[in-house]
């Protein structure tokens, strides 16, 4: 194979992984939470949400010491965030911000298209609110919105790991 054809081949291998679509998701009444993290994500003992400090304040959840996650190009949510996400829902529907809105904002790396990274964003946002709903959160009370990789700020793995995440705010 001379060297035309040959980066010719690699060009199209390139060209032919190169995303165009969101991965499917499964129904919202089927989300997985691991109750253990995949062998990758079983390295890093931080998670991917990040709650707002009035949320950690009201609800005396200390989030502080994991920076947020998720793995590349997954919506999924990870086992090590079903304790903070049954805290949130505790606060939500026992607690002090009893009958409170929430805000959800999915956030990607920079490391695919706008589109897909939106998408993306988007995906991991209905996945809290599905699992937050599933604990008893009114769903009335979660909006959800992506902001993709716009406000992205890595450059590195371990930075594109923080902006793999969901935030949770309150609404005002």
């Amino acid at each position: 194979m001379n060297r035309i054809t040959w980066g010719f081949v690699v060009l199209a291998g390139l060209v032919g992984c190169a995303h165009s679509e969101l991965p499917p998701q499964s129904p919202a009444s089927n989300v997985v939470v691991t109750s253990s993290p995949p062998p990758q994500a079983a390295r890093h003992s931080d998670q991917q949400i990040n709650l707002s400090e009035d949320i950690r304040k009201a609800c005396d959840i200390d989030d502080t010491d994991r920076a947020p996650k998720f793995d590349f190009d997954s919506q999924q949510l990870a086992g090590n965030d079903r304790d903070i996400l049954a805290q949130v829902a505790r606060c939500f529907t026992t607690g002090p911000l009893k009958g409170r809105a929430m805000r959800l904002v999915g956030r990607a790396d920079p490391r695919d298209e706008t589109e897909y990274n939106m998408n993306l964003g988007e995906a991991r946002a209905t996945s809290v609110r599905s699992y937050l709903a599933s604990l008893g959160v009114d769903g009335g009370k979660m909006s959800e919105t992506s902001r993709g990789a716009l406000d992205a700020t890595g450059h590195d793995e371990v930075t594109w790991r923080k902006d793999r995440r969901v935030d949770i705010s309150l609404v005002p």
